[in-house]
């Protein structure tokens, strides 16, 4: 029975030591993109709140499944934390053949961010409203093109959402990435994409771009007099969620412990700011509540890309 005892009290030694030495934090893409640097802003101040450094480590490839992957398979220590997007959990699985890990091995923490996406259209359309841009692709049925970052992407799926909810049939152009999606939109090679709103403010504000609306519910301060999509389609809602997972088996003592150094995280004024001036919203919440909301996206982004038809890979 002493024995025993003393055990438990080393165990709880080593929980309440946590941390005692840097922590991980694996982001499934590579350096420079919006998921990057996000998760560097967050890393950055998390790393004060737990007193260790909190280092951000790219794994990228297979639309973020290689760095899930590693994650999953990781100790689970609360020491690899994984910058969590969309793809790994909310949409990939219904969109893959198989994948190589399974995404309930991925323990939800906290959210950290909303990316508010906007519709803009390529000026050459001349259409100012989404009501005009809807008329317009009825009359001209699969001639209107969408352009996205990929299949799977977030860029894809907000526009198989818009085409459900209008009623309406579009092109829809895969790229490899963001950067060439955007670069053929602007050349007028592309009509409509609906992406996270700090890849379109330059073009917006240089009117090269015209914006429609925004897929918040509400308005958005860094887009002042675009409406919310939903004012035209009722139930048009599609902002990438960001967020921290760990391995599933990770104790709740140090799920706990990190979900309140992030909720803290968040809460800082000067992390809204940098997140806000990438055209992000900076949003925390507890590790039941993340996991509430995975399961409702879960659900939600099943039914779209069912009904979408699109086939896995």
């Amino acid at each position: 029975m002493a024995f025993m005892a003393l055990m438990a009290s080393v165990a709880g030694v080593a929980h309440a030591a946590f941390p005692d030495h840097p922590i991980r934090m694996i982001v499934p893409f590579a350096p420079g993109g919006g998921a990057d640097i996000t998760a560097r802003v967050v890393a950055d101040t998390l790393a004060k709140k737990l007193g260790q450094p909190v280092i951000v480590e790219n794994k990228a490839g297979a639309g973020g499944m290689i760095g899930a992957a590693a994650v999953a398979r990781a100790e689970p220590d609360g020491y690899t934390l994984l910058y969590t997007t969309p793809g790994q959990q909310m949409t990939l699985p219904y969109l893959m053949k198989a994948m190589p890990y399974d995404p309930a091995d991925l323990r939800p923490v906290s959210q950290v961010s909303l990316a508010p996406s906007v519709l803009v259209v390529n000026k050459k359309l001349g259409v100012k409203t989404v009501q005009e841009l809807i008329d317009l692709a009825r009359k001209k049925p699969g001639e209107l093109n969408f352009v996205s970052a990929g299949i799977g992407a977030s860029s894809h799926l907000n526009g198989e959402l818009l085409q459900i909810l209008a009623g309406i049939r579009l092109e829809h152009i895969p790229y490899k990435g963001t950067g060439d999606a955007v670069k053929d939109l602007v050349g007028g090679n592309g009509d409509i994409a609906i992406d996270t709103v700090g890849i379109y403010t330059s073009f917006i504000k240089d009117g090269r771009l015209v914006p429609l609306g925004v897929t918040t519910p509400q308005e958005l301060p860094l887009l002042p007099g675009v409406p919310p999509l939903s004012r035209t389609l009722p139930g048009y809602d599609a902002s990438p969620v960001n967020y921290i997972t760990v391995p599933k088996a990770t104790p709740d003592a140090i799920v706990q412990q990190l979900a309140a150094a992030l909720q803290a995280t968040i809460a800082e004024p000067d992390v809204k700011q940098r997140m806000l001036e990438q055209g992000i919203l900076a949003i925390a919440n507890t590790p039941d509540q993340m996991a509430d909301l995975l399961r409702k996206e879960q659900t939600r982004w099943r039914e779209v890309i069912e009904k979408a038809h699109i086939p896995k890979q």
